[in-house]
Formats: C-alpha cells, structure tokens, sequence
C-alpha cells in the first residue's frame, strides 16, 4: 500500500510529553479486530483520551483544540511494549506523520518506518526544547528535513540531525512500503532472473 512522498515537512505539533507510551496505550487490544489500516486513527489513545461513556476527556492533549499538526512528540521509550503493527497504522491513520522521541522501542521505529510515519530520534535535550518551546508557544512550528535529516525548532534555528536507514529513506521519499519497492524493480527482477543461470 503506498503512501504520501515525505520530503520536507513543516508543521505545529501535539506535545505528549510521557515517558514509556507502550503500544497498548497507543491502540488498546480490543482494537485490533481489523486487517486493514484504516480505521484506526479513531481509538489512537482511545483510554487516555475518552471516558467510558465514550465523551472526550477535556484534559487529553488531542482533545485540545489549540494544539494540531503532523508532528507527535513523545516521552522518551516512545511504542515500547508489544509489536502490534496497529500501533504505528493508529498513529498515521490520524494523520501523524512524525513523531519525534529522545528514544523509540526498535520494533515500533520499524513499523513505522513501513508505513510512512518518519521516527526522529533526538537527544533528551533537544526534546526538552521542543516541549518548552511548544508550551510557550503552540504554534510553534517543526521542519522535519528528511533528504538533510534534520530536524529544526523554528522560532530559534536550532537543530539536530537524526539517522535513519538508507533504504527506508528511500521509501519514505518515493512513498514506497516494501511491496512497492519490489514492484518499483520489478523488471530488473526479470532482467536478473532471465539472465542468471540456474
């Protein structure tokens, strides 16, 4: 399944300044039923952000109205837990993009990365930053440069560069998952497999 290109992104962002969000928190379990990817979006934090008769909690940072954006910036240890793909289909079926953390678990980073939500990983200061600068101000703005691989606080310049797999990068530029990708070579497939002895 393809999606949007990233190349350069300049957003608000909904500061969720939480250590240790595991993926249960992110997607409950008892929304997991579904096979595809959309849907999700609408129970991303679904115990954090209604109460049981299902109205918003007021306090939750989604169901306030002055914070918006493409960018989640988490608590550090952001998707620890458990490797439900679900977790990071929620947080692009929202309509994140990014989502930016001094510190992601490895399995969720790579869920994400195949669907094209980009996981910036920066230093615990840095992200401190963020924090105070979008609570100062919350229309504050993040560029998210992934061909630089930088990552900018607007009203101050400051910046630091992140890592990310060559090859992911690559997909996440052409909007491709890892089906498209081999589609995308599909006759050099044939070209190798044409001409390679057996």
């Amino acid at each position: 399944m393809a999606y949007d290109k990233f190349n350069i992104l300049t957003s608000t962002a909904v500061p969720l300044p939480i250590e240790n969000v595991d993926t249960d928190q992110i997607i409950p379990a008892r929304f997991l039923k579904a096979t595809e990817r959309k849907g999700f979006g609408d129970n991303l934090f679904r115990d954090w952000r209604y109460n049981q008769d299902g109205s918003p909690k007021e306090d939750f940072v989604l169901n306030n109205p002055i914070h918006g954006g493409k960018i989640l910036v988490g608590g550090k240890n952001f998707g620890s837990g458990s490797s439900r793909e679900h977790a990071a289909w929620a947080v692009y079926d929202y309509g994140f993009r990014c989502v930016i953390s001094s510190f992601f678990a490895d399995i969720f980073k790579n869920n994400c990365l195949n669907i094209g939500v980009l996981p910036v990983q920066i230093s615990a200061a840095f992200l401190a930053d963020i924090f105070a600068a979008i609570e100062a101000d919350p229309k504050t703005e993040l560029v998210v440069d992934l061909p630089q691989q930088t990552l900018t606080l607007s009203a101050t310049g400051q910046s630091e560069s992140f890592d990310i797999n060559a090859y992911k990068k690559g997909n996440l530029s052409n909007g491709f998952d890892d089906i498209d990708y081999l589609l995308n070579i599909k006759q050099d497939i044939q070209h190798f497999g044409a001409n390679t002895p057996l």
